[in-house]
């Protein structure tokens, strides 16, 4: 072959080899970008809460706050991620009513910080009822319970005796904690303060647990309907009114009757729908139902008929509420956010 042929062989082989060594580098290199992660989604901290509902009773704890007649309410929430795991939130509502001063609704302001740590999830917060619109009543007062008239609202008269003051407003500060045991099962606890309910001068701490169990998902396989039944067990404690609500005996004002409260209801889902069927009750008696609450729906004891047969220490007039006793509540709502129905 000669010397020159010899050399133009090696030549072509280490070529061939070159571009071997080259190709398999390239296909590393193309294999790496094929399965390279695509970065992650931005973290968007900004979301709004909002939804609507309508019920057969407002039910807020164990107590209707429309005499048992049908109520709408809705709710505004704007909401800041500081991170995945911490969120502030404001926010407003809206519920009709039934009250003793005829207020002309309850509006609803209210702001917190919301924290998970695990299982565990934090929440706490204040939370204002404004009820405008209201009417002061204590025209019937000296008669009933020789207690003075109000300048205010001497004019003013439930024809039961029940007074009640114009405002209502308070505000509670407010913790809870949640604890998920697993996808079906949670547990928890709530515990809110103010220092005077429904400003009567009374202070209230009210506390409760919590439970709910959510159904299987295979139970109704890819219809998108979904499963839960919750309770809570609830007891409110309430301190002594102002004399504006005080009675012969107690011309300074009475000591509310601290009560207990719990319901159980189940509920189904779909998509952005929930329909939640509850029976709610108290053990409070009508006596003292109306002496805390007021009712201008309240009887008994107005024309010397069925005499003392509501009496309390606190209830002289005799006249017996039942916006305390058991209640079947069925509610219609619809929950969303903005980041999740609405992109």
């Amino acid at each position: 072959m000669g010397e020159m042929g010899i050399v133009m062989k090696k030549v072509a082989l280490l070529a061939t080899a070159l571009a071997m060594v080259s190709g398999s580098a390239l296909a590393a290199d193309m294999a790496v970008k094929a399965v390279k992660a695509p970065p992650p989604p931005a973290f968007e901290p900004w979301d709004i809460a909002f939804g609507s509902a309508i019920m057969n009773d407002y039910i807020f704890r164990g107590i209707t706050q429309s005499n048992h007649k049908p109520s709408v309410t809705a709710y505004f929430e704007p909401r800041y991620n500081v991170t995945k795991d911490v969120q502030l939130y404001v926010g407003t509502s809206f519920e009709s009513i039934s009250f003793p001063n005829r207020a002309a609704a309850e509006v609803d302001v209210y702001g917190g910080a919301r924290v998970t740590l695990g299982a565990f999830a934090f929440d706490v917060g204040a939370w204002g009822y404004l009820y405008p619109g209201g009417t002061c009543f204590n025209g019937a007062a000296a008669t009933l319970t020789g207690v003075p008239l109000s300048t205010e609202c001497q004019l003013n008269t439930l024809i039961n005796g029940n007074v009640i003051k114009k405002d209502l407003s308070f505000f509670e500060v407010y913790g809870k904690v949640n604890y998920t045991i697993n996808d079906n099962f949670s547990v928890g606890g709530n515990v809110y303060y103010t220092p005077s309910f429904l400003n009567s001068g009374a202070e209230g701490t009210y506390a409760s647990i919590v439970g709910k169990a959510i159904a299987p998902s295979a139970w109704f396989g890819t219809s998108g309907i979904g499963m839960y039944v919750s309770g809570e067990f609830g007891r409110q404690w309430l301190g002594t009114s102002d004399s504006f609500y005080g009675v012969p005996a107690f011309p300074a004002g009475i000591n509310y009757a601290d009560y207990n409260t719990w319901n159980i209801g189940i509920g189904f889902t779909y998509k952005v729908f929930t329909l939640d069927l509850r029976y709610s009750d108290t053990n409070l008696s009508k006596g003292d139902c109306n002496a805390f609450t007021s009712d201008f729906s309240a009887r008994g004891n107005l024309n010397g008929t069925n005499l003392g047969t509501f009496v309390t220490p606190i209830n002289p007039t005799g006249v017996g509420s039942n916006w305390c006793g058991a209640a079947g509540i069925v509610k219609l709502s619809a929950d969303l956010t903005a980041m999740t129905n609405l992109k």
